[in-house]
């Protein structure tokens, strides 16, 4: 779908605390403090900054699955801020996958749960997140308001 206006910003991640739901075979891996199972899943509480034409901050909820090679992950999360000048909040609900070397997602604006300036706002968003970055990741959203 064609959308009237895309708009691109940063975000950083400002908080990330994981905790293991399921390990399936009981045999996860410690990284940096954080468990990680071989097959199972996951949840994460994460905090995002944003800045740029989208600027704000966020909380975000993930579930995320864990086995050899690409695996699912989804999530939602509320976005509080300005996206090109309009103030509000949003909710997006993340659909993607990660492997060991990056993270691929659509964000899918939630209809219905957004507040001021952004309650009427449709639209996605992209996100490819690969290794670290101390500067942030890109995303990309195109939306209708």
């Amino acid at each position: 779908m064609t959308r009237a206006h895309t708009t691109t910003a940063r975000f950083t991640v400002a908080g990330w605390d994981e905790k293991v739901v399921v390990d399936i075979d009981g045999d996860g891996r410690e990284i940096n403090g954080v468990t990680y199972p071989t097959r199972g899943f996951s949840r994460a509480d994460v905090r995002y900054a944003y800045s740029g034409a989208i600027e704000g901050s966020s909380v975000l909820a993930y579930l995320i699955s864990y086995r050899p090679g690409v695996a699912p992950v989804t999530g939602f999360e509320q976005f509080t801020g300005s996206i090109d000048g309009h103030d509000g909040s949003l909710v997006l609900q993340h659909v993607g996958e990660h492997d060991a070397e990056a993270v691929r997602a659509t964000l899918h604006v939630v209809e219905g749960l957004g507040t001021g300036g952004l309650e009427g706002l449709r639209g996605e968003a992209t996100i490819n997140l690969a290794g670290h970055s101390d500067d942030g990741y890109e995303i990309t959203l195109s939306y209708d308001l």
